[in-house]
């Protein structure tokens, strides 16, 4: 699907400018605390001429036909973007934590890794992630390394999504 920039485009957002609009696909997830699954997942990237993106991600667990089993995470919002491709994103979940990331984006790649994780009394312990996002072959593919609940740095989600 073509993506065309928008006119209004802060200059500081252009190293994420490939990532807005809409994306579809499927990813899987895993971690040593659950049992693997599968998952399909939408992310909505908005602009309105200030220098952040606006983020919303919503996920279903879906079985080996495709078919939703029930509905998964949601997280929102903003990807802050600084002068040469610095990146600030701050995220809330809808598990019941908030992070702060800090990151770099060039080249169709945007990195990132928390600086700090709070968490409601409910939520579960989430204390560090990494994200890694590329556009490959025009597909968004990420992949989101996450420690929680007493277990190191390791992958959790990877998926491959495409421009609606």
């Amino acid at each position: 699907m073509p993506f065309q920039i928008p006119e209004n485009l802060h200059p500081d957002c252009g190293p994420v400018a490939w990532m807005l609009g809409t994306w579809r696909g499927n990813g899987r997830g895993d971690y040593p605390t659950i049992e693997p699954y599968q998952y399909g997942q939408e992310l909505v990237f908005q602009q309105d001429g200030r220098p952040f993106l606006h983020y919303f991600a919503r996920s279903w667990v879906i079985d080996d036909e495709g078919k939703t089993v029930r509905q998964g995470a949601q997280e929102t919002g903003f990807l802050r973007c600084r002068p040469e491709g610095q990146v600030e994103l701050v995220l809330t979940h809808n598990t019941g934590f908030v992070e702060i990331w800090y990151g770099t984006a060039e080249n169709g790649k945007l990195e990132l890794t928390t600086d700090a994780v709070a968490r409601t009394e409910s939520a579960k312990e989430v204390t560090a992630g990494h994200r890694l996002y590329g556009n490959v072959e025009g597909d968004l593919l990420y992949a989101y390394d996450m420690a929680a609940v007493g277990q190191p740095l390791q992958p959790h989600l990877w998926a491959r999504l495409q421009r609606a």
